[in-house]
C-alpha cells in the first residue's frame, strides 16, 4: 500500500498540496483507522499555521495559532521526534490548541516532525503531521512507523518544490522568471482569480436542469471552497517574514524603542516617553540599527511598521 502510495504521490501531486494532504490521510485511513488528522507549518517565531485538517471524515476551516512552551508543537521542536500520547499521558497535546471536535478529547495521537534537510546534512523542523484518535490504544508501532514514513514523503515533496523556488529566487532581480517574495497584492489576485472561478460554477449550478446534478455542481463548488482555503493559509507561509524576525531579535527595552522609532519621532522624544536618559536612546538606536543591518532610521522605521501591522 506504501510503495502504491509513492508511486501515485510522484506521479499525481506534485504541486498540488490539498490533494497530497487528502490522500495521505485517504492512505493512512486504510492502514488504521483515525478519527482526527492535520498537517501544520511553522512560521515565524511562535506561529503555526494549518491549512488542512479533518475530523471524523468531515474537513475542519484552516486556522492559525501561536504556541506556548509547553504544547505538543514546542515539543517537537525541542525533542525533534515523533510524539505519542502514551509518552506523557497527552499532557503536551493537551497543554496546546485544540483542534478538530473540541468537545471530544482525544484518546490515543501520533504526530511526526516534518523535516527539511540542508546540504550540509542538517535538518530543521518546519511542519507536523498529525493523527488522533477518540478511541484509546489505536495506534501500534507498525501504525506509527507506516504514517512517520508517509510524513517523510510529504516533507521531501514540499522540500523539493521549495527549494525549486529559492533557486530561482536567487536569480538576479532582472533575470525574466524569477519569483519575487509574496505580497499582499499577490495574495489578493490570487483570491480574486480563485473567487472567480468559484462564482462561475455557482452560476453553473443555477442553471443545472435537475435536482441532481444541481447536488454535483454545488459539492464541486464545496471541494474548491475547501482547496481554495487551505491554499490561501499555505500562501501566507510565503510572506516575507523578514520584519517579525527582526523585530523578535531586539531585546524587550530595544523594542519598546522601536516601537517609537516607527513614529519618526526625535530621541529626545522617546526619551520622555518611556522616563529613560537621552544616553540610554541612543545606545537603544544604535543596537537597533546593528541588529537591523539598516543603514538609517527611516529604514527600520518602515520595517518595524510592518511588522505592527501584521
Amino acid at each position: 500500500m506504501l510503495r502504491e502510495a509513492f508511486h501515485k504521490i510522484e506521479a499525481n501531486y506534485r504541486n498540488d498540496h490539498y490533494g497530497l494532504y487528502d490522500y495521505v490521510r485517504a492512505v493512512m485511513s486504510k492502514i488504521v483507522p483515525l478519527d482526527h488528522f492535520y498537517i501544520g507549518f511553522f512560521h515565524g517565531a511562535n506561529r503555526v499555521r494549518y491549512p488542512y485538517g479533518y475530523d471524523s471524515g468531515v474537513y475542519t476551516d484552516p486556522a492559525s495559532h501561536t504556541y506556548g512552551p509547553h504544547g505538543q508543537a514546542a515539543w517537537l521542536m525541542k525533542h525533534r521526534q515523533t510524539y505519542r500520547m502514551q509518552y506523557d499521558k497527552g499532557a503536551a497535546l493537551n497543554a496546546g490548541v485544540a483542534s478538530g471536535d473540541t468537545s471530544r478529547a482525544s484518546a490515543d495521537a501520533v504526530t511526526t516532525p516534518l523535516f527539511r534537510r540542508g546540504g550540509d546534512d542538517r535538518s530543521a523542523v518546519f511542519g507536523m503531521m498529525s493523527m488522533q484518535s477518540y478511541q484509546s490504544s489505536t495506534f501500534d508501532d507498525n501504525s506509527v512507523r507506516a504514517f512517520e514514513w508517509l510524513a517523510d514523503l510529504v516533507a521531501r515533496v514540499l522540500t523539493k518544490e521549495s527549494d525549486d523556488l529559492d533557486a530561482l529566487r536567487r536569480l538576479p532581480a532582472d533575470v525574466d522568471g524569477a519569483p519575487p517574495l509574496v505580497t499582499a497584492d499577490h495574495i489578493v489576485e490570487f483570491l480574486s482569480s480563485r473567487v472567480a472561478d468559484v462564482r462561475q460554477q455557482a452560476q453553473d449550478a443555477l442553471a443545472a436542469p435537475d435536482t441532481g446534478s444541481m447536488r454535483e455542481s454545488l459539492q464541486r463548488i464545496v471541494n474548491d471552497c475547501q482547496q481554495l482555503q487551505s491554499d490561501l493559509v499555505e500562501l501566507t507561509l510565503n510572506v516575507d517574514n523578514g520584519p517579525e524576525e527582526r523585530f523578535r531579535s531586539l531585546t524587550a527595552a530595544e523594542q519598546g524603542v522601536a516601537v517609537l522609532l516607527s513614529s519618526d519621532i526625535r530621541n529626545e522624544q522617546i526619551a520622555g516617553e518611556l522616563g529613560i536618559s537621552l544616553h540610554t536612546v541612543k545606545t537603544h538606536v544604535r543596537n537597533i540599527l546593528a541588529k537591523y543591518k539598516m543603514s538609517g532610521r527611516g529604514a527600520v522605521a518602515e520595517d518595524v511598521r510592518k511588522h505592527l501591522a501584521r
